[in-house]
């Protein structure tokens, strides 16, 4: 088959690699009928990966079809349309029994907690992806739901989603959204459907609020986005800041813009061990702080009934479909922002 590999920084190929094959007796493999690029795939693009190893197939976003089962599996059979979350857990534990699979009892490697981080666990922008204790890793997709759909549904929208929760959003709150890549743009679906009554949209790139704008938000615009944020909510701040993107200025932007008890929630991939937090401000302000990574499995039920029933909108950040043979340049207008891109998909069959 052919997959879209990691060689370095910067240097992304299509190639032929080895099909995929059963793991163990609880694995499945799963021929990919389209994948997503997200923003963290960004970080082992730009050389700031989570290993050494190069070689690997990318990606963790996948919708496809179920080619072979271990025979531990029974309530996931061959021939069924799934989706493949970007989450990993196992399938004996009680947290990843009850969806939580980021609390994974029996992961002792955190690298094998997410597809296509190292060799080890090769990644979905491949013609086909060996999964891992099926039963908690899979999820039968409902035919309203289409692909489009489902590649946001598999890491962005419950990340976002796990966000908002988290944040604690309650109705007629504002809520600030810093950064609006897919998962931000998602977060802004989030907060509206939790009852936020404002979302300010906070974004260096116009054509990225713009598309913000489109899904019931406000844009926050000019060099001093505090005072603009202050502006906009009578010199109080909002009530809430969801982080979408993970570097020290957008996680200080949202402890420092929020209003005094205020919220903050990042989802933003950062890879700071040593993130300066003021705390006596923190204190002082009584700030709430949450900060973590989603269980995709947990949030699913909810997103995908919101889903079936209209109310989100997945595909409504998606700006690109390309084939797999397009792979790196796909990485390469994501990564300097180019030509509108929000969530590119990616077709394995082209």
């Amino acid at each position: 088959m052919r997959g879209l590999i990691y060689r370095g920084p910067y240097n992304v190929a299509v190639v032929d690699v080895a099909d995929p094959v059963l793991r163990d007796e609880f694995g499945a493999v799963v021929r990919v009928s389209t994948a997503g690029i997200c923003g963290s795939d960004l970080h082992i693009y730009e050389g700031h990966g989570f290993s050494d190893d190069t070689g690997f197939c990318l990606g963790h976003e996948a919708v496809g079809e179920v080619m072979a089962v271990g025979e531990r599996v029974t309530n996931i059979t061959p021939g069924m349309r799934v989706l493949v979350p970007g989450s990993v857990g196992c399938s004996l534990c009680r947290p990843c029994r009850a969806g939580r699979v980021a609390r994974c009892h029996n992961n002792s490697n955190w690298l094998n907690s997410c597809y296509g981080l190292h060799a080890g666990l090769p990644g979905s922008q491949a013609g086909m992806v060996a999964v891992p204790h099926a039963e908690t890793n899979l999820v039968p997709l409902p035919f309203e739901v289409s692909d489009a759909a489902g590649i946001l549904l598999a890491d962005n929208a419950p990340t976002a989603w796990y966000g908002a929760r988290r944040a604690r959003i309650a109705y007629g709150d504002t809520v600030a959204v810093i950064g609006l890549g897919p998962v931000g743009l998602m977060a802004v679906q989030s907060a509206l459907i939790m009852g936020a009554a404002r979302v300010l949209a906070v974004d260096l790139l116009p054509e990225r609020r713009e598309r913000s704008v489109e899904l019931g938000a406000e844009p926050i615009e000019g060099d001093d986005v505090k005072a603009a944020l202050r502006a906009a909510t009578g010199g109080r701040g909002p009530e809430v800041a969801i982080e979408a993107v993970g570097t020290d200025a957008t996680i200080e932007l949202a402890l420092k813009a929020v209003r005094l008890g205020g919220r903050v929630s990042v989802v933003g991939v950062s890879h700071n061990r040593a993130f300066p937090m003021h705390m006596q401000v923190a204190q002082v302000k009584e700030l709430e702080f949450a900060i973590g990574l989603c269980s995709v499995q947990y949030e699913l039920p909810t997103l995908l009934a919101l889903t079936t029933a209209g109310r989100l909108r997945p595909e409504a950040v998606i700006s690109h479909r390309l084939p797999l043979s397009d792979g790196a340049e796909a990485y390469k207008m994501f990564a300097a922002r180019e030509d509108g891109v929000s969530k590119i998909l990616l077709d394995p069959d082209r």
